[in-house]
């Protein structure tokens, strides 16, 4: 069956046909919420009740996208977690993907500008790992918003349609969080002078 067919489907009360939605897309939903909160426990928490929730409210899914509707749903379950269980990423950037989309901001500064090129050095290697642990530091001191908007964006490389869809909010909103997390985690990394080389600082 198709994805249309199944949601209708699971809408009727068929659980093998929700269940197939849920292997479809449990990889990604707990890759999203890895991604955001930084550690193994919470992400698979926010994965259950994303699913949880989608089987409890599918009857009110009206149409569009199921992947931005079920990645609204997780990007909630983060956010609620962040805030009030004060839970922060515990663990290194190098967990969350090699291929962020690194486009440009206000700044002039993208997630791209720490990913050094095949032809790097040991020891630029070594400087790029320690890199992206302040910048896994400097996620931490992001306010949830800022933090997930970066995540979907530089981390899972949404575009800025993606995530308004997923957070319910503007494309105005997307991009000016996005903006004011990339210019927070440079400001961050630029005080980092033991990490970053007067070479990346410009």
């Amino acid at each position: 069956m198709d994805e249309s067919t199944l949601i209708n489907s699971a809408q009727r009360g068929d659980i093998d046909a929700f269940n197939t939605l849920v292997l479809s897309y449990q990889s990604q939903v707990y890759n999203v919420a890895y991604r955001i909160m930084g550690d193994v426990a919470p992400a698979a928490d926010a994965t259950q009740e994303t699913f949880i929730s989608a089987y409890k409210n599918i009857k009110s899914y009206r149409g569009g996208s199921f992947k931005s509707w079920l990645l609204r749903t997780v990007t909630n379950a983060c956010y609620d977690a962040l805030r009030y269980n004060k839970r922060r990423p515990a663990t290194s950037l190098d967990a969350m993907g090699e291929n962020p989309d690194g486009s440009e901001n206000d700044t002039g500064a993208s997630y791209a500008d720490f990913i050094a090129s095949d032809e790097e050095t040991p020891a630029e290697a070594a400087e790029r790992h320690e890199l992206r642990r302040a910048i896994a530091n400097g996620l931490t001191g992001l306010p949830p918003d800022q933090r997930i908007t970066f995540v979907l964006s530089d981390v899972q490389g949404m575009s800025y349609d993606e995530i308004a869809d997923a957070m319910q909010t503007s494309l105005g909103t997307v991009k000016s969080r996005l903006s004011r997390a990339r210019a927070r985690l440079r400001e961050y990394l630029l005080t980092e002078t033991e990490l970053i080389g007067d070479g990346r600082r410009h």
